[in-house]
């Protein structure tokens, strides 16, 4: 990886966990470069980083031998077309949702590009990332996006360019659920007699075990839930009232819905046109 250089397209968070991973690992800041449209995002890349990131795409783009691409979902064409013609012999890496890989090499006039759905852990070294690569990716290519990723946690290679839909359902919109739960049981700690503090507390501390517990366990979840769950006891009432208000129907249902988002994303913002 030391003999690359990177250019990211977008200063964001996910450029932020992504540049910090590699610089983690070692990789040298010199040879990273950052595009960033936005003055404001441009000076946390300089705090945070180190680096001076360029207003507007350039010349300098073609010593870059990968290209991450950190854009808005509706900002990636107009960026594409003003990028393209300085990154036609590099590896194109999308952290973009919804894009599909199609409309990324048409626009990008290269088929070496790899889809990729991380997750907001990854900004602590924490994340999931679900990746897709297109038929030209090499080897080489697919262990460069490795290394990259593993700087922000786990990564899970997928078959089929559809599935990333499901991952960004599931896990790249997943904290967000996460959050929304831990939200009811510190509303609902507080309604008992603890403090917003305690209750808030108890719920992230539980999140965190519980995960650590499932990822240890070679079991699958229904059992660690019976395990739990005792019947004529707390849990039991707690699952009792979750199960007659349909809660897990409810947040299937929901799951659906973030699906669907994603393919329309990929109709309304990707269109190879």
């Amino acid at each position: 990886m030391h003999q690359h250089h990177i250019a990211f397209i977008g200063g964001g968070n996910m450029a932020t966990a992504m540049v910090s991973g590699l610089l983690k690992q070692g990789f040298p800041l010199t040879q990273i470069d950052v595009v960033e449209p936005n003055d404001e995002a441009r000076e946390r890349v300089q705090t945070h980083l180190g680096i001076t990131a360029q207003a507007q795409a350039g010349p300098f783009l073609s010593g870059a031998s990968i290209v991450i691409w950190a854009v808005k979902p509706q900002s990636f064409k107009e960026a594409a077309l003003q990028t393209r013609f300085h990154t036609r012999d590099a590896l194109h890496i999308s952290v973009a949702a919804g894009i599909p890989s199609d409309s990324i090499a048409k626009w990008l006039g290269n088929e070496r590009v790899i889809r990729t759905m991380p997750n907001t852990p990854a900004l602590i070294g924490k994340g999931m990332t679900g990746l897709f690569a297109r038929p030209a990716v090499t080897g080489a290519d697919r262990q460069h996006a490795e290394r990259i990723v593993s700087g922000m946690g786990q990564f899970l290679w997928l078959a089929e360019e559809g599935q990333l839909d499901a991952v960004t359902a599931i896990s790249g919109s997943g904290p967000a659920y996460m959050f929304y739960f831990m939200e009811a049981m510190t509303a609902a700690g507080a309604e008992m007699g603890l403090d917003r503090e305690q209750a808030y507390q108890l719920a992230v501390a539980t999140f965190i075990g519980a995960g650590e517990l499932a990822q240890s366990s070679h079991e699958p979840p229904e059992i660690l839930r019976q395990r739990v769950t005792s019947k004529g006891g707390t849990t039991y009432a707690a699952i009792t009232s979750l199960d007659n208000s349909h809660v897990k129907d409810l947040f299937a249902k929901a799951l659906h819905a973030a699906h669907r988002r994603a393919q329309e994303m990929g109709a309304e913002f990707g269109e190879a046109s």
